[in-house]
């Protein structure tokens, strides 16, 4: 017998980041955020300018699901970009503040923003240790 499986709560919720997006501040650019058939993983795609280097590339979002286990119950993402480098993260989204860690849950390199009432903006910051880090806003295209 098969087993059905649904996409996540926690996986779902990030719906509000379906469209295309102006990204200004620390980074400036487009990001846009589709979701895969299925519902399973929500696909980005990068459009940046960031520290003066062009960053392009791709990242898939969703639970893991190794074969014979149950799905994980954190909403992990890896991102490919066109330099080779693959990136890891951990998406949490409670109301409207979107935290994405870089890395594992907890890591001291993170990603705090929040929802415009109407859904319209997503404005936060990147933290990165030692001190580092820039303001980002997102700014959902019409």
């Amino acid at each position: 017998m098969s087993e059905t499986y649904q996409p996540s709560p926690e996986l779902t919720a990030l719906d509000r980041l379906t469209g295309t997006w102006t990204v200004s501040g620390g980074a400036e650019g487009t990001v846009r955020y589709e979701w895969m058939p299925g519902g399973f993983f929500l696909l980005q795609h990068v459009e940046l300018t960031q520290f003066g280097q062009a960053v392009t590339g791709m990242e898939v979002i969703g639970n893991l699901r190794p074969f014979g286990e149950p799905a994980g119950t954190d909403v992990v993402s890896r991102f490919y970009d066109s330099t080779g480098n693959t990136l890891d993260y951990v998406y949490e989204l409670t109301g409207d503040k979107l935290v994405i860690w870089g890395g594992a849950k907890g890591s001291p390199a993170y990603y705090e923003g929040t929802f415009s009432a109407d859904g319209a903006t997503v404005t936060g910051a990147w933290v990165y240790p030692g001190g580092g880090g820039y303001e980002s806003t997102m700014t959902r295209r019409a």
